[in-house]
């Protein structure tokens, strides 16, 4: 796991300064504390921060091919490159090192831009071909690694984090408005724009190829192929895809303990973190004890929020050396300013916190760290997916709902069952675009007035539209797993696990999201994912005699974060200094009256908890990356 970053000026004669490309470098230092290279030459220029995990003694970057004529810069693994190497010697390459680098550069060399589809992980890399004088940028099928990028008037710079752009005088701190209100609907502003004017992100699953005239080619490689409704793979015995399920599972983990370093699990008790850990005490074998780690909460109105005790359930049953960490309020408050700082722009999740601490716990014991992420998201975990299609259902079943919901909604007792009846009449692409996300519509006029609020929506809309429409035959179910593949899950899920596990210098993989894995639950009817009134229903099969029932009986609880009785209680004089203030950033962005009516009902009981933190980390950002005079508001 590593850093890159580079620039591209389109007058090649045009010599890239190496002092800023160093700069930009060590500003991802925390990404890869091991080591740091350059490549410098006439109008190119790329750099790279090392964690060392795999060829500890000669995978230093960048790499050269065979003549020199081509040079990477890459960051994460690729599981398969001992069997891409052996096919790329026997085609005649000779390779320097045994590193995944290489033979990604040889790949390229062989296969050009469809070297992409012969790689089996998590990456981000960079080449540049000397002798066709272009550069050609590639991000893996699911978005785990970043890579963000600025096309000037006249060069191409990326970079694995942003703050590396901002490096570059020409790079602008400007907010970009649109983006802004996209992220008080979502929490998080959806690739492929960011927080930052005219700063883009890759999207997954996609390459782009940039010359002395700019960016030339930008398109997807690969995308997730959902079979028609009602053709999903229904024909296949039960026991023998559930044998399938875990022989894939299980050869996802394999590939991704490979490592030269200590490994371990992040370890929450639930089904996905435990089936991980179970998997990988397997292949370890006898005598040698995983490592796990979980976090819990110190104080006060947290007793609900913790998984210590399921943890330690798991923990038990496996044998694992475990180790625990309680987050207080007071480091919780102390956080927000270098979240902000490693998160690059607004990201309202508060589970980030935690995160970082029980990644910062791990890093004192091992270097790279297995995680349940994507398994609600490729076998329906989600209770929203099933209160969707439960609405899906009435819509379909109840004639004219669509005419008389808002007569129904009005004489419900209660905001709740009006909602669900107005839910109810609503298509799916209409309905699932506002669910569980943002302050909604009607809180958004007061914070930044109708114009903005109407025109932020119809964004949204577009956004969701874009995907919907890809996955117009597939379906109910499967159409809103597509689409939370496309947004939620890189732009915030697997844009935080980078963020703050790199921020410590660990290695984050994630065993149910390798692209076979994925493509096999694309195929699985409904049934194998939703049963009994839960989800994951292959997976909860597949554990039976395998994990501990208490484990397999417990109900989906996520990443859970005590944020509204922090925000009323211990929290409280922050979240007015910070949102109440007369120095806070949302006079020149929005209604500050509306953000202190916010406050003042959070304080009444009110749970504004999930809104007034999507405030506070914006206020943190714009305090530091759009005003230089207050900029880096810790010590990095």
């Amino acid at each position: 796991m590593c850093a890159i970053c580079g620039i591209l000026n389109f007058d090649l004669a045009k010599p890239v300064d190496a002092a800023l490309i160093r700069r930009m470098t060590r500003v991802l230092s925390h990404r890869g504390p091991d080591d740091e290279g350059f490549y410098i030459r006439s109008g190119v220029g790329l750099g790279h921060r090392r964690l060392s995990v795999i060829d500890l003694d000669s995978g230093q970057q960048p790499i050269f091919n065979e003549d020199r004529s081509a040079v990477i810069v890459f960051n994460g693994e690729v599981y398969n490159y001992q069997e891409l190497a052996t096919e790329l010697e026997a085609a005649g390459h000779s390779f320097e090192t045994r590193s995944d680098t290489e033979t990604i550069l040889h790949a390229y060399e062989d296969y050009g831009e469809s070297c992409v589809d012969r790689l089996r992980g998590m990456f981000a890399f960079a080449i540049w071909d000397a002798r066709e004088r272009r550069l050609f940028i590639a991000r893996d099928r699911l978005g785990k690694k970043p890579l963000y990028y600025y096309a000037g008037r006249d060069f191409f710079a990326f970079a694995s984090e942003i703050k590396a752009l901002l490096e570059i005088p020409e790079v602008p701190r400007e907010v970009d408005p649109d983006s802004l209100d996209l992220y008080l609907s979502l929490r998080y502003v959806p690739g492929p724009r960011t927080m930052f004017k005219n700063v883009y992100c890759l999207q997954p699953g996609h390459l782009m190829v940039v010359d002395r005239s700019g960016i030339r080619t930008q398109r997807p490689y690969w995308d997730i192929e959902f079979p028609a409704a009602g053709e999903e793979d229904r024909e296949q015995p039960a026991r023998q895809r559930m044998e399938e399920f875990r022989n894939l599972l299980s050869e996802s983990v394999r590939l991704r303990m490979i490592a030269e370093v200590p490994l371990g699990v992040f370890l929450s008790g639930g089904l996905d973190s435990t089936a991980i850990l179970a998997q990988a005490t397997a292949l370890r074998g006898p005598g040698e004890r995983m490592k796990t780690f979980s976090i819990g909460y110190d104080g006060p109105g947290t007793e609900g929020a913790d998984e210590l005790e399921y943890a330690r359930i798991a923990a038990r049953a496996f044998h694992a050396a475990h180790h625990e960490y309680k987050l207080k309020a007071s480091e919780f408050e102390a956080f927000v300013p270098d979240l902000v700082w490693h998160l690059d722009e607004p990201m309202a999740d508060a589970s980030c916190i935690p995160l970082y601490y029980i990644s910062k716990l791990a890093r004192e014991h091992i270097t790279v760290v297995l995680s349940g992420e994507g398994a609600d998201e490729i076998l329906a975990g989600y209770a929203i997916y099933r209160r969707m299609l439960t609405l899906e259902r009435v819509r379909r079943g109840v004639p004219g709902i669509a005419a008389i919901a808002p007569l129904l909604a009005r004489l419900a007792p209660g905001d709740k069952l009006g909602r669900y009846l107005l839910d109810s009449a609503k298509p799916i692409e209409r309905r699932y675009q506002s669910v569980d996300r943002g302050p909604g519509f009607e809180g958004k006029r007061k914070l930044i007035g109708d114009d903005r609020a109407w025109k932020s929506e119809l964004q949204l809309r577009a956004i969701f539209d874009s995907y919907f429409s890809r996955v117009a035959h597939a379906s109910t179910l499967n159409k809103m797993l597509y689409v939370d593949a496309k947004v939620w899950l890189p732009d915030d899920l697997l844009n935080k696990a980078d963020k703050m596990t790199m921020a410590n210098g660990l290695e984050l993989r994630v065993p149910f999201l390798d692209h076979q894995l994925v493509e096999f639950a694309a195929n699985l009817p409904e049934s194998a994912k939703i049963a009994g009134g839960n989800g994951k229903a292959l997976l909860r099969e597949s554990m039976k005699g395998f994990l501990p029932e208490a484990i397999l009986k417990r109900p989906k609880k996520g990443f859970p974060v005590p944020l509204s009785p922090w925000l009323r209680g211990p929290l409280r004089p922050f979240v007015r200094d910070r949102l109440c203030s007369p120095g806070s950033a949302f006079s020149n962005y929005m209604d500050g009256s509306g953000v202190v009516r916010l406050v003042e009902e959070h304080e009444a009981g009110i749970d504004r908890s999930q809104e007034l933190w999507t405030l506070i980390v914006f206020e943190s950002w714009e305090r530091q990356f759009t005003r230089p005079a207050l900029e880096r508001e810790f010590a990095v």
